[in-house]
């Protein structure tokens, strides 16, 4: 039996010590499994290219082309980079039968792709499967989901445990899986598509520029009849949000609302998108009044409840637009 291919992808965007990093976990995972991997710089405009290159070469990984360093023209965002690597293809022009997708941040343990292409190869129902992830000091963390509803962003804004209980089946983040397990959704971070899956149901919306691109194209794969997968014996150590900034966001950006508003409204219908977004306001004004009453932290970013509202009154009645402005360290909504 022929083997099957396997093209890794790894998008960097002014990361290229973290995607160097990355990059030598992936190789030598990749050491025995048929494929390529592919870098693709988002359009950084710093040095990245060269610093990615100069190592590449240094390293010789570029030998018979199982490394190769990609340039975008334009910082699309996470699905539209690695869209671009995939119409790419492997170096003599075919396609592969599996996209392993990388985050620049992350860095496959011993087996980590090599269980991931062979649960895919005994599932052949499974369209995507997602690696176990944790942080790089052994804190799990949640990367298998349930698909957003409106019941789902009252019991995730409100945090409160008489709403979690009385809304257990539409908690978003699932339980931590003990064994492989089939789930509406993993996280982009480390995960394997089927390329037949793709033929069909298309690549990533490019309309998302950063988040809700993965839930989408889960989606899309579960209409189609395809399963997604949690699957626990391959292991990702990710250090989260380099590229994005996430962790010093002081004001939510506003590519995160066009993203979440275009999710609900493509899947749903504006209808559906509207109550979500009261909801996620009914459950934010709840926890704000516990806040209030007990001392807790807010936890959320300044301003996101107003900016979640007015954001989705401006907007709800627009068609999509592929917000196509990079992050920036501090980005702010537009008052």
């Amino acid at each position: 039996m022929t083997e099957p291919t396997v093209l890794t992808i790894i998008l960097n965007f002014r990361t290229p010590e973290l995607t160097l990093k990355a990059l030598d976990a992936a190789v030598r995972e990749m050491a025995g499994v048929s494929g390529e991997i592919v870098v693709v710089d988002n359009a950084s405009g710093d040095d990245s290219c060269a610093v990615l290159s100069a190592a590449i070469e240094r390293n010789g990984w570029g030998a018979n082309g199982r490394v190769r360093l990609l340039q975008s023209a334009r910082n699309g965002g996470f699905g539209a980079g690695n869209n671009f690597a995939m119409r790419a293809g492997l170096s003599d022009g075919s396609q592969p039968d599996f996209y392993y997708l990388l985050n620049s941040d992350a860095f496959p343990q011993p087996g980590a792709i090599r269980n991931l292409l062979t649960f895919m190869r005994s599932n052949p129902g499974a369209g995507i499967a997602g690696s176990a992830i944790t942080g790089t000091d052994g804190t799990p963390h949640h990367t298998a989901f349930r698909f957003p509803t409106v019941a789902g962003e009252l019991e995730g804004a409100a945090r409160t445990g008489i709403i979690t209980r009385a809304l257990k089946n539409a908690v978003i983040p699932l339980p931590l899986p003990r064994e492989n397990c089939a789930v509406d959704w993993v996280a982009g971070a480390s995960a394997m598509m089927r390329r037949r899956m793709l033929d069909e149901i298309g690549f990533f919306d490019e309309t998302f520029f950063l988040y809700f691109e993965e839930t989408d194209l889960c989606l899309r794969a579960a209409r189609a009849g395809w399963q997604t997968w949690y699957v626990t014996d391959s292991l990702v150590l990710h250090e989260g949000s380099s590229s994005t900034g996430m962790k010093r966001w002081t004001r939510t950006p506003r590519y995160w609302f066009d993203s979440r508003l275009h999710y609900f409204t493509k899947n749903h219908g504006r209808t559906y998108a509207l109550f979500a977004t009261l909801a996620r306001a009914a459950g934010g004004t709840l926890w704000r009044l516990r806040v209030v009453l007990t001392g807790k932290p807010l936890l959320d970013p300044p301003h996101f409840l107003r900016d979640l509202i007015v954001h989705t009154a401006r907007n709800i009645a627009r068609p999509a637009a592929h917000a196509a402005t990079p992050p920036n360290p501090d980005p702010v909504m537009e008052d």
